[in-house]
């Protein structure tokens, strides 16, 4: 029998919606509206409401040149975060698995350290030997890869722990397939729900970051934003909306993999 809801969950839940609606009701109105502020109100529910603001916006050429610079970012950080990420997770469940909750504590450092000192550490301390991280654009990539690297770990880690992941390594070796093969053949088919919730929640984070792409003035497309926010601030509202149903419409992505993943999983246990 299905569990019916408690009262106090339908309360909570309603609380959330009115906390997140209300304030994207605004800030529709505000991006998609020509009508002053001080006039926004039941009486201009559906006056002048218009497009051209984030038409200017997205015409513009720096908007295309910022939204291509943080594409190729988010897509050089995701591949990078797969890279590194998933032979670790995979080293430490099969070699040292005591070394787990080190491993964890070790990857909650972004979250402690600031992004202005993280740029300040790399920029001082890799500006003679590598200047690339500060010059070009693609220096980029590290930093967001230390970014992501909390919930990356986390998400891989949920996914291996969730596979009888010796079992599948020995029936594969016993079989005479290589390290390279198992990994390609046995293993990312059967973490594809994790991988890609981690490519997505990677790429993700590259679209929405200021910080660090400000302090070293890059033109990714958060910059963007923020310069277009002293232009055309209503254009810029909109585009800040869109990217906003863009990135949930990735987070629901992510969650439909995860499903799919999971069922699959449930399914060939029991075969």
């Amino acid at each position: 029998m299905k569990r019916r809801p408690h009262i106090w969950e339908w309360t909570v839940i309603s609380i959330a919606l009115v906390f997140f609606f209300f304030p994207l009701l605004a800030m529709t109105r505000f991006a998609l509206q020509r009508v002053p502020m001080a006039l926004l109100g039941r009486d201009t529910l559906f006056s002048r409401w218009t497009i051209d603001g984030v038409v200017d916006i997205i015409n513009n050429d720096k908007f295309v040149s910022s939204l291509w610079l943080s594409t190729r970012l988010g897509v050089l950080t995701a591949l990078v975060l797969i890279a590194l990420m998933l032979p670790t997770v995979l080293w430490l469940h099969l070699r040292v698995p005591q070394w787990r909750m080190l491993i964890e504590t070790l990857s909650l450092l972004p979250y402690v350290v600031p992004p202005i000192a993280l740029v300040v550490g790399v920029s001082g301390a890799f500006r003679e030997s590598f200047p690339w991280i500060v010059t070009s654009n693609y220096g980029l990539v590290p930093l967001y890869v230390v970014l992501c690297l909390p919930f990356a770990f986390r998400t891989l880690d949920a996914g291996v722990g969730a596979l009888d992941l010796r079992t599948l390594v020995d029936a594969s070796s016993s079989l005479g397939a290589t390290t390279l093969t198992t990994l390609r053949k046995v293993l990312v088919p059967n973490l594809w729900g994790a991988l890609a919730s981690t490519s997505f929640l990677g790429f993700a984070v590259v679209l929405g970051e200021f910080a660090i792409s400000s302090l070293l003035l890059k033109p990714t497309l958060p910059m963007y934003m923020v310069e277009a926010q002293g232009q055309e601030p209503q254009g810029a509202m909109a585009l800040g909306l869109l990217m906003m149903m863009f990135t949930t419409g990735l987070f629901f992505g992510i969650g439909r993999l995860q499903k799919r993943s999971t069922t699959r999983l449930a399914l060939t246990e029991d075969k």
